[in-house]
C-alpha cells in the first residue's frame, strides 16, 4: 500500500468522525456506500442492515442531545485492493471503544460500508499479542 493510498483512508476515516463529533448527518451519510450493502453495528445494538436503516441510526444518534463528544485514535489500516480496513480506538465520555471500519473505493472515492464499535478489553488485557496462536487466549464469548 502506497502512503498517498494509506493517507486517503485516513482521512476518509477522519471524516467520518469528524461528521460524528460535528453531528454532521449531511456529510455522514455522503461518507457512505450509495452502490454497494451496508451495515452498521452500534455498542450494544443489533446489527443494521441496509442504507436506509443505518443512515435513520445516524440520524437518531446525532439528533441526541445526550449522545457524549467521540475522539478517534490509534488509527491502522489495511489496504486490499478496493476494500480499506481502518481498525481505531474511539473514546466516548471517558469509555474506550475498539472500532472497525470497512471501505470501499467507489466512484474514485474512499466509502464507508461497515461500522462497528464495541468495549475495549480491560487494559490488563491488551498487551496480548495479535499473532498469538488460535486457541491459546483463554478467555470465552459468552
Amino acid at each position: 500500500m502506497s502512503d498517498e493510498e494509506r493517507q486517503t483512508v485516513l482521512e476518509a476515516n477522519r471524516a467520518f468522525y469528524r461528521a460524528f463529533a460535528q453531528r454532521d448527518l449531511a456529510t455522514m451519510e455522503g461518507l457512505w456506500s450509495r452502490q454497494s450493502p451496508i451495515a452498521c453495528i452500534h455498542p450494544g445494538w443489533p446489527p443494521i442492515f441496509g442504507r436506509e436503516a443505518v443512515i435513520a441510526s445516524w440520524r437518531g444518534l446525532l439528533g441526541n442531545p445526550a449522545q457524549g463528544a467521540i475522539v478517534c485514535s490509534e488509527e491502522r489500516v489495511l489496504v486490499n485492493g478496493t476494500t480499506a480496513i481502518v481498525i481505531c480506538n474511539e473514546s466516548v465520555v471517558g469509555a474506550l471503544m475498539v472500532a472497525t471500519n470497512i471501505f470501499l473505493r467507489e466512484d474514485g472515492a474512499w466509502r464507508m460500508i461497515h461500522h462497528q464499535a464495541g468495549p475495549m478489553p480491560p487494559a490488563s488485557e491488551r498487551g496480548k499479542s495479535s499473532s498469538q496462536p488460535a486457541g491459546s487466549d483463554k478467555r470465552t464469548l459468552h
